[in-house]
């Protein structure tokens, strides 16, 4: 096929992919649910699942095997510019006065669901291998199982707080600031896992650490005294600034690639380091056209992953895999939220909703596991199981807050009159008004 042919294909499958996932979300939000749900859904039926099934040869042609590179290189550049713009808005004063309270729930949210997962990989290592997995697993494998099930998505669950109304109010706090550690810790613990499984341009997992945490180091120690001595003067103009920082994301994410680690790293820690204004405040210059840039272009890794969602390859276990891992997801997200906001003193309905808010997975979940099928750490049947559990659980998130409404005491009714109390008088002798 001649350049001339592919860059028209690829012009071509760009114009359906941006419509259809575009228009995904729109219906998403019509139905009450989050935009990248729909957009997630319309890359998955843009698949091999729905439109390679029923009309392989329109799939074919609208994506043929030599756009592959073009489609990959621009779902990588979508996806840095997404995480360069959470890494930035990533701030943990959130805290505040509720620090110890977002710590317990942070980390209890964690752990029982890594640890549940994990366990299950070792107990039930023989029904996996039935969906493409080796028999031994891996240690990279295990902990990547619990991954899976630990990660919640900071975005779509700040989507649900704000849509919602919550993000003034104690649960929405406590969600949103405990959301924002869960990805601290899930991203460190995923970097790990990916430096022992993933390549390493002939480097072993020792030395990739090292040069991995020396890099880190460097980067938190030297670039944003250096960034804002350089892009923070007032003659640097707010475009310039903007095509500077992105060129620094996309530097960073060839250094942590180069290690053997997924470009998300790179684009993340580029973020975090980056300066904000005075006071803490972020650079509306700068967030919005990443917001921008990002939701334009993330339909594309959308549509990249929809072409490794395979339900032709999932039998009769792996559909009994789906409604396992999707049953364990929710209940371990939501139970150990609401037992560690219990213990943290928010009462039982506060509770529930930060348990229910936690276990939204959408987006971050499907970068994982992308990253986990690069590295290896995933079979292709494994791999769609857990996107459709990451869809369904996202999905069931809006309800299960309706649920929880529903469930919530009902506020009292202010006394009657006749029957109030004056300050030290007991209800017996009460005078009327």
């Amino acid at each position: 096929m001649s350049p001339e042919v592919l860059i028209s294909h690829f012009v071509g499958a760009s114009a359906v992919i941006l419509v259809a996932a575009h228009a995904g979300g729109w219906l998403a939000r019509r139905l009450r649910q989050p935009y990248i749900v729909g957009q997630l859904t319309a890359g998955i039926a843009l698949g091999p699942t729905l439109l390679g099934a029923l009309a392989p040869d329109a799939h074919d042609v609208l994506f043929p095997a030599g756009i592959g590179p073009a489609l990959t290189g621009f779902a990588q550049f979508a996806l840095v510019v997404f995480l360069f713009g959470v890494g930035y808005e990533l701030d943990l004063r959130l805290l505040g006065d509720r620090a110890r309270t977002a710590v317990t729930v942070a980390l209890a949210a964690f752990l029982v669901p890594m640890a549940v997962g994990g366990g299950c990989a070792l107990l039930f290592r023989d029904w996996l291998h039935g969906l493409g997995m080796p028999r031994d697993l891996s240690p990279s494998m295990v902990v990547f199982a619990g991954v899976a099930l630990s990660i919640t998505a900071v975005p779509v669950l700040t989507a649900i707080v704000r849509e919602n109304g919550l993000a003034p109010t104690v649960p929405g706090v406590v969600a949103v600031s405990a959301a924002g550690l869960l990805d601290v810790l899930g991203w460190t613990v995923l970097a790990g896992t990916l430096l022992d499984g993933g390549e390493g341009r002939g480097l072993g997992w020792a030395w990739r650490a090292v040069l991995a945490v020396g890099f880190t180091a460097v980067m938190l120690l030297c670039a944003r005294p250096l960034l804002r001595r350089l892009l923070w003067r007032p003659r640097v103009e707010p475009s310039l600034r903007l095509a500077l920082l992105l060129g620094f994301a996309l530097g960073s994410a060839w250094v942590t690639h180069s290690l053997g680690l997924h470009v998300i790293f790179g684009a993340l820690l580029a973020g975090v380091v980056v300066p904000r204004e005075a006071g803490g405040t972020l650079d509306p210059d700068l967030v919005r056209p990443l917001h921008e840039v990002g939701q334009l272009l993330l339909p594309f890794f959308f549509v990249l992953s929809g072409q490794s969602v395979v339900l032709t390859g999932i039998d009769g276990a792996g559909w009994v895999t789906l409604a396992v891992v999707t049953v364990l997801a929710v209940v371990t997200k939501v139970g150990a939220g609401t037992a560690a906001a219990r213990l943290g003193g928010l009462d039982r309905d506060d509770a529930r909703t930060v348990g229910v808010l936690l276990s939204a997975r959408g987006l971050t979940e499907l970068i994982a596991l992308n990253a986990g099928l690069y590295a290896g750490l995933l079979s292709t049947p494994l791999y769609t199981v857990l996107v459709f559990m990451a869809l369904i659980t996202t999905l069931l998130t809006q309800p299960l807050l309706h649920l929880v409404r529903r469930l919530a005491r009902p506020p009292r009714e202010p006394l009657p009159a006749h029957t109030r109390t004056e300050p030290g008088r007991p209800a017996s002798t009460a005078r009327a008004d």
